[in-house]
């Protein structure tokens, strides 16, 4: 989706974890924003490779400072000890960048590589915030994938997205649904913000089953 890429697995993203990300953008535009990406539990770190990596669920981080290490060591472990509990594993990390044109991941490589050094072919997703409109009628993500220790940027025909994520996506924005999001800056702020968000998966996961 950006330049062309090395081949490696291919990825799909579910309609949770697309709209999910998406929807932590939305929420905060005039912030960067930043999150974890998971999927089934993958225990040979290298039989993913060549494979479909499915994405399942996008769990959001920060939005006030990025680059804040000991809590996002925390919110790591947590993350952690609860996707194994769940049967799943970080395989990616996605952000959003406060300028609209600006698809650099640079400046939060931090996290991402330490998800690369426990899982070999993890993804990396910048949110293309020119794509971000109410009728949402592209993709707006642009993934890279570790290869030889570097992030190289895949194809678009490597990348697939669940059925009628992008309705989805759409309506949910257009209803406002952000507002019921909570990543671990608000979860910092008030413990009962649960970063897992279960209500808003469940209007994600219904409306997806609806539109199918």
């Amino acid at each position: 989706m950006c330049r062309n890429e090395v081949n490696m697995a291919d990825l799909k993203f579910s309609a949770r974890a697309y709209c999910k990300m998406i929807l932590h953008a939305a929420k905060y535009p005039h912030c960067a924003v930043n999150g974890i990406l998971l999927a089934e539990d993958i225990r040979n770190k290298g039989e993913a490779k060549g494979k479909e990596i499915f994405i399942l669920d996008a769990i959001p981080l920060f939005h006030l400072c990025l680059h804040v290490t000991p809590m996002a060591e925390v919110a790591l472990t947590q993350i952690d000890h609860w996707a194994s509990s769940v049967g799943l594993h970080i395989v990616g990390y996605y952000l959003a960048n406060e300028d609209i044109r600006d698809l650099s991941f640079e400046r939060c490589n931090r996290i991402a590589e330490k998800v690369a050094d426990n899982f070999s072919s993890a993804c990396m997703v910048v949110i293309d915030n020119r794509n971000l409109t109410l009728n949402m009628e592209n993709s707006a993500l642009c993934v890279s994938q570790m290869v030889d220790g570097k992030w190289k940027s895949k194809d678009k025909s490597s990348i697939s997205l669940a059925r009628s994520c992008l309705d989805v996506a759409a309506d949910l924005v257009q209803q406002c649904a952000y507002e019921a999001l909570a990543d671990f800056d608000n979860h910092l702020d008030d413990v009962a913000r649960d970063w897992r968000n279960p209500a808003l998966n469940r209007r994600v996961d219904e409306q997806a089953g609806a539109a199918d």
